[in-house]
């Protein structure tokens, strides 16, 4: 059975700035609600709360390497659905390790396959 290790981990939310389109917010037709935003540029908003270091996303519950959520995760932009645990797809993401280094957590490894466990 996957566990999904961002609900115990959020070091993405809180580390990057969370920029996307403008175009993704609920004022244009979009998910994102504009209450959540601010303007960074003519063309990009971001996550409030992810503009400057520390860094920690608005929309971003509990405690980072603990027990997290996000409370926006249906409406969340395009920037978070894309960005995926190291392993989650079978691929490793740095990014996602130096968020985890950042807040001393141990990066990710690689499930272990069926032939692998005794």
């Amino acid at each position: 059975m996957f566990e999904n290790p961002c609900l115990t981990c959020g070091a993405c939310c809180a580390h990057f700035r969370v920029s996307f389109f403008w175009g993704e917010c609920q004022s244009a037709g979009g998910s994102v609600p504009d209450h959540l935003v601010e303007q960074i540029s003519p063309h990009l908003v971001a996550m409030i709360g992810t503009t400057a270091k520390p860094a920690r996303c608005t929309s971003l519950l509990g405690d980072v390497g603990c027990g997290t959520r996000c409370s926006i995760y249906e409406q969340r932009s395009s920037s978070c659905r894309e960005f995926t645990a190291s392993w989650e797809d079978g691929e490793h993401n740095p990014r996602c390790d130096a968020a985890r280094a950042a807040h001393g957590l141990p990066p990710l490894t690689p499930p272990l396959m069926p032939e692998q466990v005794a």
